[in-house]
Parts: structure tokens; sequence; C-alpha cells
């Protein structure tokens, strides 16, 4: 085959007929590449097979899988390259009725078996530039909706997702929520780890996120940076409950850079309507950014909610978090809250000593830590 012949859109001929097919192949010729099979089952590998193939003609009537039964596949196909392939029919003695069926099966166009070469070279000309403007429309859709690297909803998106959620909250009298959340010291993480571990981590911690959110909230990119998440119907405590265990699940873990552990947090900003007044969408999680920034500056590892007060640790890390903290070598987390520790311990302690018959200083431990406070 030649390059220039290469170059030229791909037609598949199905036909049982090599007469008929022998017609078609003589008006494409010099205008459309094309490939040919006797059956629709044939046809159909050709299809799944073949990614060059731009549209399908095909007859009704055939051995093994029919023309109906070759269009109902390529239309419920899972991939969309398949799925969007222009399909026509050629008719022959077929009454109304099944015309009406491969109407509704998604036939893109008829054309009768004695159809000139220019009325057919024009019809599939026609149909396969507007799948390929369709194809092109979806891509800038995808582009707006996803962002490139993580394909989570873009800011634009998520802004109109926001949007709807204020929207439902003012008809029904209730509440939405959005939080903005990211690691905290970005910038110092790339110099000390690389651009590309960073990013790494910034999609692990995507996947964490939306692993947590139900399936009612949405997820998506404040910016390249940071995420927002909105939460329809959301009271700001649940939100602050939320982003206290992505805190806890990210302090603790153990990342590694040039041999030495990465000490990472984040910081999130939460947002709330009617408690914030805000005109737009947008301008709720601008705020809710601005809360976000306020817990970087402060120190990270926090959250600012609508009193814009910055908060840490409320309560304090549970038992089970603290030994997490413990094992990951953050000992200063835990150290102000030993004496609660202990208090909790305390039943659990005295069963050992009970059981192992072994004399703990019980006593001096209670003493020592009430010293303290």
């Amino acid at each position: 085959m030649s390059s220039e012949l290469s170059q030229l859109p791909r037609v598949l001929i199905v036909d049982d007929s090599r007469m008929i097919r022998a017609t078609i192949i003589k008006h494409l010729r010099g205008h459309f590449d094309y490939r040919e099979e006797g059956d629709g089952e044939a046809g159909w590998q050709a299809v799944v097979l073949d990614h060059s193939i731009r549209a399908v003609i095909t007859d009704l009537s055939m051995p093994v899988l029919d023309g109906y039964g070759l269009l109902s596949r390529i239309r419920n196909s899972r991939l969309a390259r398949i799925r969007d392939i222009p399909v026509v029919l050629i008719s022959g003695e077929e009454d109304e009725t099944a015309r009406e069926r491969a109407r509704a099966l998604g036939a893109s166009d008829f054309i009768t078996k004695g159809a000139g070469a220019t009325e057919l070279r024009a019809r599939l000309d026609s149909l396969i530039q507007l799948a390929k403007a369709q194809q092109e429309l979806d891509r800038s859709r995808d582009q707006q909706v996803q962002h490139p690297d993580t394909g989570l909803f873009s800011r634009t998106y998520i802004e109109l997702q926001a949007a709807q959620a204020l929207s439902h909250a003012s008809r029904h009298s209730s509440e939405a929520s959005v939080m903005v959340l990211g690691f905290d010291r970005v910038d110092d993480l790339r110099i000390e780890a690389g651009q590309e571990l960073v990013k790494q981590l910034q999609m692990r911690f995507a996947r964490l996120v939306a692993g947590k959110i139900r399936k009612e909230d949405s997820l998506g990119h404040f910016d390249d940076n940071y995420l927002a998440v909105i939460s329809p119907g959301t009271p700001e405590v649940s939100c602050e409950a939320f982003g206290n265990r992505l805190r806890e699940a990210i302090e603790v873990a153990n990342v590694a850079a040039h041999g030495q552990r990465l000490k990472l947090s984040v910081s999130i900003g939460v947002a709330n309507s009617p408690t914030d007044v805000v005109a737009s969408a947008g301008a709720l999680l601008e705020l809710a950014a601005e809360r976000m920034r306020m817990a970087m500056a402060a120190g990270g590892n926090r959250i600012v909610g609508t009193a814009n007060t910055v908060r840490r640790e409320t309560p304090p890390p549970t038992l089970a978090h603290a030994v997490g903290l413990l094992q990951s070598g953050h000992v200063e987390g835990v150290r102000p809250h030993a004496g609660a520790y202990l208090a909790q311990l305390m039943p659990l302690l005295a069963l050992l000593q009970e059981e192992s018959g072994i004399e703990l200083p019980l006593a001096a431990l209670q003493e020592r830590f009430r010293d303290r406070s």
C-alpha cells in the first residue's frame, strides 16, 4: 500500500456479495482507503482490531452475524472510538419496518445498492467529517472538565459543582461546605525531593481523598497544587472532622527521598454557606483557599474554618493516632498529651500487672504526671 493511499480515510465494507463489495470499492478507489469483509462477525473483528477505520458500510442480510447485529455491537461498545464510528447501511428491498429498526439501533445513513459514486463519496465524506468534529468537541469538553494530569475535575467544573450545591442549599434551606486543601511547604518539598516525587505525592493524596469522600461530594483542582472538595448538605463541623482524619493520615505517612524521611503535612481551609455570606460559588472557594493559606502561615498541619481560628489537634490525637505518630518519629506531637494517654491506659496497665504478677510503678507514674499538670 502506498503512503498516499494510507493517508486516505479507511472505510470498512461488509457484504457477503463479492460483486457488491467490488462495486463499492470501484466507487471509493482514489478517494478512500478500504478494507472488505464477507460477514458481520469478520466485520466486527476488523472494527475492533483496525484502529484506522473511519466508517463502516454494511449490508443487513449476511451469514454468521447480520447487519443489525454488527450495528448493535458497534453502538454498544465501551470504546468511544468504536461506538462513534459512522455506519452506513446498504438498503435493498427492506421495508420501512427494517429501516426503522436500523435507525433505532443507531444507523448513520442508508444507501441503495444502485447509488452512484458521487453520492456515496459525498455521504461518506460528510459523515466522517461530522464524526471528526464531534470527537474534537468531546476532547475539548473533557479538557475543560478534567485536569490533564490527574483526571479530576478542573477548576472551572468544580466551580459549577459548587454553584449547584449553593443553589440546592438555598432552595431547600440547607447548607453546603467547601474545603481547599494541600501539602504544606510545596516549594521546599520540590527542592528536597524533586518535582517528579512531589507530583507522585500529590497524585497519591488525590487518590486518598477520593477514596474517603461521599459519592455526592465532588473532588477537583483549585489549582495545580491544591485540591477542592464540594460537600452539599454538609455542616462545617463534619468537614473539619474529615479534614482532621486526612491530616492524621498524612502526618504519619512514611515517605523518604534521598534516604531521608520527608516531613509531610497538609493544611485545610473550610468555608460554609450560609455561615459565610458570599456572592458566588467562586467567592466561597476563594474564601476556603484564603483560610488554607492562613493555616499554612501559622505553621501548617492545621485547619481554619468559618471562625477564622487556626485549629490543630482539637481534640488531641486519639490514642491510635498517637501510636502512629510515635512510630513515624513525631514524638513532639505526642509529648504534651502523655498524661492524658496514661489515664486512658491505666486500666490496661493494671490488667497487665495482675496477669503478669510483675509490680509496675503505676502510682509513681500517676504522681509524676499529676505534678506536670
